[in-house]
């Protein structure tokens, strides 16, 4: 049951995050805010499946990620656009792992695509691209991870979505980007209740995250955003080591 009670609610407040004998996937685990949630995972104890798709390095990080934590942790290369594809690869990280308890489905945060045009000027091949990858990717993701939990009888899912769910950044103009991000959070309410009986679903919405998906901005945009982000700063992607690990706890 995965809302199942705590065997002892009583002890050490370190074993209420313990991801010990868990085995995590975590998709664009290899970059960015994916490979915060990586390491993350793999400081509580899990074993760590990292997911990526174009990242060179991909098997020298995951070796690093083990060797610093000692967990068991390796790299599988996998498009999340591809429905089969990121299906495949995890039911071959259960079989080579023996189970899969967590999945963090965060593509869309480590190569997500936030393509700056106005919305009347949007060709259909812009807007697809940014849904296949910021929306489908994420369904097909918790898709795969939904079969095997319900197999299982219980599972862990995780979703990066973004602050762009929920409010209109300012001054680039993204409306896709913005949409899609605010249909993976109704996905993830969709699924938090649909598949109560097998699995727990949330969702993690960061805001300005300093990582190269920001790039693209010219700096313009950057004094722009300092001037209503209330610390005045951007947050490193290990700030959100915590919320990963509680939600996957």
């Amino acid at each position: 049951m995965p809302l199942a009670k705590h065997p002892n609610p009583s002890s050490s407040v370190t074993s209420h995050f313990s991801l010990k004998g868990k085995v995590a996937a975590v998709t664009g685990g290899a970059r960015g805010i994916g490979l915060s949630a990586s390491r993350a995972i793999a400081e509580a104890d899990a074993s760590v499946a990292t997911l990526y798709s174009s990242t060179n390095d991909a098997d020298a990080i995951a070796s690093q990620i083990a060797a610093d934590t000692g967990a068991n942790v390796k790299a599988y290369k996998a498009s999340v656009e591809t429905k089969e594809e990121i299906a495949s690869v995890l039911r071959q990280i259960s079989e080579d792992f023996g189970g899969l308890h967590i999945v963090v489905a965060n593509a869309a945060a480590s190569i997500g695509v936030a393509n700056h045009h106005a919305a009347e000027d949007y060709t259909e091949e812009q807007w697809r691209k940014v849904m296949a990858v910021n929306l489908d990717g994420a369904f097909y993701t918790a898709q795969a991870a939904g079969n095997i939990f319900k197999n299982q009888g219980h599972g862990n899912l995780i979703f990066t979505a973004s602050v762009s769910a929920i409010l209109v950044n300012v001054p680039q103009k993204q409306a896709a980007y913005n949409a899609s991000k605010a249909g993976v959070v109704q996905l993830a309410r969709c699924l938090s209740v649909e598949w109560v009986e097998f699995a727990r679903v949330n969702c993690v919405s960061p805001g300005f995250i300093e990582t190269d998906m920001l790039d693209v901005h010219p700096e313009a945009h950057r004094k722009k955003w300092f001037d209503i982000i209330p610390a005045k700063r951007m947050c490193e992607p290990d700030e959100l080591k915590g919320a990963y690990v509680f939600l996957a706890s």
